[in-house]
């Protein structure tokens, strides 16, 4: 019975996407970022063990203008696993350069770690013998939308941004719900990919590297404050026990690479956690008053979680009260 409800869940979406996509709000300013222009480098967290994060996260993070898609790569003694390969060509290369500008060893993995397309979209580019890793929902919604998800790109990343160019390319490792998978490098090197289910979307999957301490956290956890959770995929009770999960996981002393931000660590994500649950909090007591969709967004405002992140008001509105309400309210109608 779960197999079949996750399956019918997929083929929802696929097929309300393309309406969805159509009458998403979109953000105040497009594109919410500039692929044409983002420039990458490299920030060394460990041996053998990169990020590689937009030059301009060091200042705007904190002064709250979104961030261009972070990543990485770590070196073994058999090859290199990359996180994230970009949303176009030209990123795509400059991650390349930097990857090679410290070793030439093969390219053995590379880690989606979202079905967004700044984080999949150069899958095309990557050498043939290159194993791609995704988490099931990833794999099953790029496979059947992959043209509509380039739209959804371009809504917001703008036209003439390369995403018109990229190519489906199919996943060759696919790490079902609630299942981790563990990558040997060599030289201590083991990386653990945990898909644990809805963190931000259905597509999440998490990079753990215990013995060094280092986490790759993905769309959950998209920057440090004063940005707020991207919780635009439909879903709240779930990433909210998952945001949780995953902060409670982690021990003192991670570094942190967010989703699309500086690198931080443990205490830099947990205005992440306090948002979902004052978010939370606040909503449920407004579906126990019964109040409407439109009477809690009046309400639930949270000035003091809005410090100048320039899409507060765009998610917070548009997407993290409403899927907030929704799922308050199935649950608490049950």
């Amino acid at each position: 019975m779960l197999k079949l409800t996750y399956k019918c869940t997929i083929a929802l979406l696929l097929l309300l996407s393309s309406l969805t996509m159509a009458q998403m709000p979109m953000p105040p300013k497009v594109p919410i970022w500039d692929a044409n222009k983002v420039e990458l480098r490299l920030q060394k967290l460990s041996e053998d063990v990169y990020a590689i994060i937009p030059s301009t996260v060091g200042v705007e993070t904190t002064t709250g203008i979104p961030q261009a898609t972070t990543g990485g790569f770590i070196v073994g003694e058999k090859g290199i696993l990359m996180v994230e390969v970009m949303l176009n060509k030209r990123l795509f290369d400059q991650q390349m350069k930097l990857i090679r500008s410290i070793s030439d060893k093969p390219i053995l993995y590379a880690v989606n770690t979202s079905d967004h397309g700044d984080h999949c979209f150069s899958n095309y580019l990557l050498p043939d013998a290159t194993l791609i890793i995704q988490n099931e929902f990833a794999m099953e919604n790029l496979s059947k939308n992959y043209e509509g998800i380039k739209q959804f790109m371009i809504s917001l990343f703008g036209k003439d941004r390369g995403i018109e160019n990229s190519v489906y390319r199919p996943a060759d490792i696919v790490i079902p719900k609630n299942s981790n998978l563990k990558v040997e490098l060599g030289g201590g090197k083991v990386v653990e990919l945990m898909n644990i289910g809805t963190a931000q979307s259905p597509a999440d999957l998490f990079v753990w590297m215990p013995q060094q301490k280092i986490f790759w956290a993905g769309n959950p956890f998209i920057a440090e404050s004063p940005a707020i959770p991207w919780l635009f995929d439909g879903y709240f009770l779930e990433p909210a026990a998952n945001l949780r999960k995953m902060y409670d996981l982690l021990p003192e002393g991670t570094v942190v690479v967010p989703g699309h931000g500086k690198i931080t660590n443990k205490a830099g994500i947990k205005y992440t956690i306090d948002y979902v649950e004052a978010l939370k909090e606040q909503v449920q007591k407004a579906v126990s008053e019964n109040l409407t969709l439109e009477q809690t967004k009046a309400r639930v405002k949270m000035p003091e979680f809005n410090k100048g992140y320039v899409l507060f008001d765009w998610l917070h509105f548009n997407f993290n009260v409403p899927n907030a309400f929704k799922d308050i309210s199935s649950t608490q109608n049950k």
